[in-house]
């Protein structure tokens, strides 16, 4: 689509998802290129509703939660891309695949989602998704989701 960068504060990113508190789990996207990928910044704290069960005496993020800030990610630039928010469309996981969990995330730490299309085809967009903590790889996924209008 288009080569140029953007960043997305968190009043941006709520115009592109339906998501709200506690399931917006990204808190700034660092860089976007439309129709291609983006960097997505999610400040884990110890509010995090999550961590009152997963685990109370040693808190660390549930590897769910991790995809599925990967997956608002590239929601933003399949929302950024098409302006599926401005006609009522949604994006759904309709997949995930070679999942790998690497190191713990915990309470403190800043994840950086970096999220590339792999493909997509009219309504169905495929990405490859990393999360690091640092420089360190904490996750990694490949995932499909459908625009549904």
């Amino acid at each position: 689509m288009t080569s140029q960068s953007l960043i997305l504060d968190i009043n941006e990113i709520k115009k592109c998802l339906p998501h709200r508190y506690p399931m917006l789990l990204i808190d700034r996207i660092e860089e976007l290129c439309l129709g291609e990928s983006a960097v997505g910044i999610k400040n884990v704290t110890i509010n995090e509703p999550f961590f009152q069960g997963h685990f109370p005496s040693k808190p660390i993020m549930p590897g769910v939660m991790i995809v599925e800030a990967m997956g608002q990610t590239a929601a933003v630039v399949v929302s950024k891309t098409m302006d599926i928010k401005e006609k009522g469309g949604l994006v759904y996981f309709m997949s995930m695949d070679d999942v790998r969990f690497r190191k713990l995330v915990e309470p403190g730490d800043v994840l950086r989602l970096c999220v590339k299309k792999d493909r997509n085809r009219e309504n169905v967009w495929r990405f490859k998704g990393e999360a690091y903590v640092n420089q360190s790889l904490v996750t990694e996924a490949t995932f499909t989701a459908m625009i549904v209008m």
